[in-house]
């Protein structure tokens, strides 16, 4: 009877594990969540920022190339690297965005979603980087699942 006891206990033991793990899942989501949704909204003003300042910043770059023997290729390089740049900003808020959404409200791609946003997210820093690499530690499966699911 005594191991019939000690089975039951730590069953129960591992139940209450498991809620408190699920709670902190769901809290981590959440703020995860959030997270995103303040990025992408930071992305897109960014890339409303940019386009309101392109004639400034065609302005300031074409100053400096008084002395270059081709001004126009270098002036249509600039051109497109600032739309590729503006583009990408878009983009990634969108994306963060609707991943934060996701996240908050338990979508079933929410994690597929917040993935693909962190990737995009790496390169811009610190912010990106910072929330990139915590969603990926996060929501990346660890090796445990990966044995389960095998």
């Amino acid at each position: 009877m005594s191991n019939t006891s000690s089975v039951q206990s730590y069953a129960a033991q591992d139940l209450s594990a498991g809620r408190r793990s699920a709670k902190t899942m769901v809290a981590s989501r959440k703020t995860l969540g959030l997270c995103w949704i303040i990025y992408g909204l930071a992305r897109i003003l960014l890339a409303v920022w940019l386009f309101a300042f392109q004639t400034t910043a065609t302005v300031m770059f074409g100053s400096l190339l008084t002395r270059v023997p081709n001004p126009f290729t270098l002036m249509d390089t600039f051109h497109l690297f600032y739309a590729v740049i503006i583009l990408y900003s878009i983009v990634c808020g969108v994306l963060g965005a609707i991943a934060g959404l996701a996240l908050l409200t338990g979508w079933s791609s929410a994690r597929m979603l917040a993935l693909c946003a962190a990737f995009l997210a790496l390169p811009e820093l610190p912010l990106g980087l910072m929330l990139g690499v915590y969603t990926i530690v996060k929501l990346l499966p660890d090796e445990r699942e990966r044995a389960l699911d095998a």
